[in-house]
């Protein structure tokens, strides 16, 4: 039986250890010592992209921002599915997935940070959101947490909460929308979400393709189109 070898580790900005591992050619990553993402188990990350994707108005350029690089599926997702004049700004918080993604995952998804239509942003997706201007972006995905009830950063509680869903919205386009992954359901942050005005949709999602029951959530927020005059 092969080994699982840890390639790497870093600690996050909450003090915790975050650690890579390759296994037979599948990789982990690990939070003190559990499993946070796996490169076998993808499929909900690929959906959460394809959620997302094609929201750009025909002729003008998509502008897409996605909070988490992770593995890099959601990204991969997004990008099979948007043209050359995409946008798509990469906030990641911890530079040391950037810089796994450049070496050791660099034949996984790492080669894709060098796609013309890819900015990486080394920064809290939190600030990006609050930084941006009004109705900047096309889709906004966060795939940062395990959710908005299991945070693996105890700050991104703001994210979650109905300010921080504001603020998601004033960032959108009219008709953009956002995609927040789920490890669980979470009725009450459904809520804050049509409290904010958006159109909400609670997708169920696989962790693979063969899998018999849909293990995750994946929460999509439409905010309303622009009524012509």
């Amino acid at each position: 039986m092969k080994p699982h070898r840890q390639l790497a580790e870093a600690k996050t900005p909450d003090g915790a250890t975050l650690a890579l591992y390759e296994h037979d050619g599948n990789y982990c990553v690990r939070l003190n010592g559990q499993a946070l993402m796996d490169s076998s188990v993808t499929a909900s990350e690929i959906l959460l992209g394809e959620l997302a994707a094609g929201r750009g108005s025909t002729g003008n350029t998509t502008r897409i921002l996605l909070g988490g690089l992770g593995l890099g599926f959601t990204l991969k997702s997004v990008l099979r599915r948007e043209n050359a004049r995409a946008r798509v700004e990469v906030a990641e918080l911890i530079p040391a997935v950037v810089a796994w993604n450049r070496t050791f995952l660099s034949g996984l998804n790492g080669a894709l940070l060098d796609d013309p239509r890819v900015k990486v942003i080394v920064a809290d997706v939190g600030d990006v959101i609050a930084r941006a201007s009004r109705n900047q972006y096309d889709a906004l995905l966060l795939d940062i947490d395990n959710g908005p009830t299991a945070m693996v950063q105890k700050r991104n509680v703001r994210l979650y909460g109905q300010e921080g869903i504001e603020r998601m919205a004033a960032a959108l386009k009219p008709g953009g929308r956002a995609a927040i992954w789920s490890a669980t359901p979470d009725r009450a942050f459904g809520d804050r979400l049509a409290k904010a005005g958006f159109k909400v949709g609670i997708v169920p999602a696989k962790p693979h393709p063969t899998a018999k029951r849909c293990a995750y959530t994946i929460y999509t927020a439409d905010k309303p189109a622009a009524v012509a005059i």
